[in-house]
């Protein structure tokens, strides 16, 4: 099983796949995360440009920050507008004060905290806007998250027993975990006292139209799948497709429910920090 550096980075193996088949987030959950005007976004931990493309057209210039080049390419490919830099959230290759908007898309809990806070912090602009967005299948619907229990299987990160193994209060507890929508990946840490205010959080539902074959597809582009052994990915990729044809038997598109979770918060004056 790989390491959380090696899953951080397993992602550009299925760079094509991530792409064509993971959630872009909906539109309406950029406009919530942007400030008015933004003259500069950047998207930090880009990967192959999801939300990337949803930036143009609402900022003057958008810069992907993105260390996996094989995710890059595909950025670029699909990005022509933006400036795709080499870089990581620990290290952002911009100067300071340069951004009125760093933006994080399901890649936040990839980062180190400690470091990458203070790292947006120097790159934002006094007023600047840190958003953070997590698009994927909404495991707050019952099917949806006994699916990726499935395709992931006993052992794998991120997995959870499944009902036939579970205490009687687990799945309700998952459940209510999931619908508080900030919950584990998803929880915020900031340092205290820290450079931004104004913690305001939204989500946003909606579904994608999907073949069996490419849910399928979907849940083999998340990192435990990718990293698992060939035979324990087969199988668990087996299971999902059994389960997905049980339940729509002859379905042709599957209306597959998505949510994007979001976490706002504006820097502070750089004052306050010379005052701390």
């Amino acid at each position: 099983m790989a390491d959380r550096a090696g899953r951080a980075m397993s992602f550009g193996a299925i760079a094509a796949d991530y792409d064509r088949l993971r959630p872009a987030p909906p539109a309406e959950a950029a406009d919530w995360l942007l400030p008015r005007p933004c003259e500069t976004a950047v998207d930090l931990a880009a990967g192959t440009g999801l939300l990337t493309r949803l930036l143009a057209g609402r900022a003057r210039q958008v810069i992907a920050v993105e260390p996996d080049q094989r995710m890059a390419a595909v950025l670029r490919a699909h990005s022509p507008g933006a400036r795709v830099l080499a870089g990581t959230g620990e290290a952002i290759p911009l100067p300071d004060a340069s951004a009125d908007a760093v933006l994080v898309s399901s890649a936040w809990h990839w980062l180190d905290p400690d470091q990458a806070v203070p790292e947006i912090a120097r790159v934002l602009r006094d007023g600047g806007r840190l958003g953070l967005i997590w698009t994927s299948r909404d495991r707050q619907v019952s099917w949806v998250r006994e699916l990726g229990r499935l395709a992931r299987g006993p052992g794998q990160p991120g997995h959870s027993p499944g009902p036939d193994q579970a205490a009687p209060d687990d799945a309700g507890q998952e459940a209510e975990r999931a619908s508080r929508g900030l919950a584990g990946r998803r929880e915020i840490r900031l340092p205290e006292p820290g450079p931004f205010t104004s913690v305001s959080t939204a989500s946003f539902a909606f579904s994608k139209p999907m073949t069996v074959e490419d849910i399928v597809g979907m849940l083999g582009t998340y990192s435990g799948v990718i990293t698992a052994s060939p035979r324990d990915r087969a199988a668990g990729l087996a299971r999902g497709k059994a389960a997905l044809r049980a339940r729509f038997p002859g379905a042709g598109l599957i209306d597959v429910p998505m949510r994007s979770w979001c976490w706002r918060a504006d820097r502070v004056s750089r004052d306050h920090d010379i005052d701390r």
